[in-house]
């Protein structure tokens, strides 16, 4: 049996549409973390309808693995910096400031995708994460990414016009 998701222990109520466990049409991807503590682990099987070339993953998919799930790893780092279990209070939240993709190989549909990531350096308000994707147990990809430390609610403020 799994440990609870950091999503299910952090932001039960998280409405992405990639990781968001609230969603009802997300997928609910959920990031733990691997024994070693050091890289965020997550599984996905691909439905059908996520296809690109025939019987190839869709690149854009594979994308948004690896942004939520990079994303939860530097949020899960940053708690462990701070010595602090995932989902005390005050919460951490990171937003994507660049996210990187290299296709290494096509990904084929029907195969188990693990996406296995880890902080690349500091933990500090922006966090370099590395995320690599296998299909099986061949690497099919991998992101270089930067997430950003914010306040959630002041960010969807200024977003929408408004001060708080």
């Amino acid at each position: 049996m799994h440990a609870p998701s950091l999503q299910d222990t952090t932001a039960p109520e998280g409405v992405c549409y990639g990781c968001g466990s609230s969603n009802p049409h997300g997928l609910h991807i959920k990031s733990r973390w691997d024994e070693d503590r050091i890289h965020g682990i997550a599984e996905h099987q691909p439905d059908a309808r996520y296809c690109g070339w025939p019987d190839l993953v869709y690149g854009g998919l594979i994308a948004m693995l690896v942004d939520c799930h990079s994303n939860w790893t530097a949020m899960a780092y940053h708690y462990q910096a701070e010595q602090r279990e995932p989902g005390s209070l005050p919460r951490i939240d990171c937003v994507t400031g660049n996210l990187g993709i290299k296709f290494i190989k096509p990904t084929p549909m029907g195969v188990p995708l693990t996406l296995r990531a880890r902080v690349e350096g500091e933990v500090g308000r922006k966090t370099q994460v590395i995320c690599e994707v296998y299909a099986g147990d061949v690497l099919t990809a991998i992101g270089d990414s930067v997430f950003v430390r914010v306040d959630t609610g002041q960010l969807a403020a200024a977003a929408h016009g408004r001060s708080d």
